[in-house]
């Protein structure tokens, strides 16, 4: 896309449209993902990140040729945006201090305007620039990848183990979709159950623990998990597989529970191509704002059972999990999940226009649609 054609306006208030809503949903008191196991509360935090990539980007454009997005595929920039925001965020200081302040910008640019009486495009440039590397210099942007977190820290009274809950982001270079990941795992080294066992069999009172904690809580795992959750964070394995590698990756680390959020494909008029039959009806929506259509998808593997660890003179297996994939479900069976959701947030105006069109029940077979009017989402339409 040029940043001088219109389409990139387009795209991004759409986009900014949706992040926006995205994050209503998620905060809502209604909403199943509010209350559930922390699934909103720790998704809320990427989106937030994703509002300010976006923010980054269209400031960007202000001053470079070219945006490109995935048209055809998932309607997110293409991976080398999210590298170039990477890699400018590093180096944002450094050409910050080699551009103008904002407020002198700006009265350069109305004294240009006086003397001129024409409009001074190297000085504006400069000010895309500047607001673009202040926006990334914050830090709060969607990495590649975005290191995990832990966020809570408990004991499983069945066994003694402490366990974990923690969170990670990756952006997929390949399908180019943001993605979110979410695990419960149980920790079987001894000295960290010394630690964080008390006598009683529950959490140690005694211990302080801040939540969150960047990384894995234990220091013993956390940089080689770092490197396991990012070697193994592509759209291309299934949720069972990455569980399976996590768990073959360490001997004391055993998940239980994995969720992956997918959000994308996202459908905007006059802009992606990736349904020709949901872009031809968007397109008679007036406003681009209101012309657009967010997926998501919620899956979800755990394990069943855990095999022993079996400790002999010449060889030893570590405990392995054993994950529950529901093979009654062709589709579960394809993502290679226990279970999952499919989710669509569309404007009311988009709604009706779909509704109208006699074709909202087929686009949303297998959906759980929500649709956005004002500033409220109105669920399982």
């Amino acid at each position: 896309m040029r940043a001088d054609t219109g389409v990139a306006g387009a795209y991004f208030r759409s986009m900014r449209a949706a992040l926006k809503a995205l994050r209503v949903y998620l905060s809502g008191d209604a909403s199943p993902l509010y209350a559930h196991d922390l699934i909103g509360q720790v998704i809320v935090p990427y989106v937030d990140r994703l509002e300010a990539s976006f923010a980054a980007w269209e400031n960007r454009v202000g001053f470079m040729d070219r945006f490109s997005i995935s048209r055809a595929d998932s309607g997110f920039p293409v991976f080398q945006n999210v590298l170039t925001l990477e890699n400018d965020r590093v180096s944002a200081a450094e050409r910050l201090a080699a551009i103008p302040d904002a407020d002198t910008l700006k009265a350069e640019m109305a004294d240009f305007i006086l003397r001129h009486k024409t409009f001074p495009a190297a000085l504006q440039e400069q000010i895309a620039e500047r607001l673009y590397l202040e926006e990334i210099g914050k830090g709060a942007v969607f990495a590649p990848f975005i290191l995990p977190e832990t966020i809570r820290v408990s004991v499983n009274p069945k066994n003694g183990r402490p366990y974990y809950v923690v969170h990670w982001g990756v952006f997929d270079g390949t399908q180019t979709l943001p993605m979110v990941y979410m695990a419960t795992i149980e920790d079987s080294s001894e000295a960290i159950a010394r630690m964080l066992v008390g006598p009683d069999g529950k959490l140690n009172a005694k211990v302080e623990i801040p939540l969150p904690v960047g990384g894995l809580l234990n220091p013993e795992f956390a940089r080689s998990f770092d490197a396991s959750a990012e070697r193994h964070g592509a759209y291309s394995l299934s949720p069972a597989t990455i569980a399976q590698n996590l768990d073959a990756d360490f001997e004391f680390l055993h998940p239980k529970q994995l969720r992956r959020f997918v959000l994308g494909p996202f459908y905007s008029a006059g802009v992606t191509d990736n349904s020709d039959r949901i872009s031809a009806i968007l397109s008679k929506v007036r406003k681009d704002e209101n012309a657009w259509l967010l997926t998501w998808t919620l899956q979800e593997v755990f394990s069943i059972s855990e095999s022993p660890a079996k400790r002999g003179l010449w060889s030893s297996t570590p405990a392995r999990d054993v994950y529950h994939i529901d093979t009654d479900d062709l589709e579960a069976t394809r993502q290679g999940v226990s279970a999952y959701q499919k989710h669509a947030l569309v404007p009311h105006d988009a709604y009706q226009a779909l509704y109208a069109s006699g074709e909202a029940e087929s686009i949303f077979a297998g959906f759980t649609v929500h649709v956005v009017s004002g500033n409220q989402v109105i669920s399982e339409v």
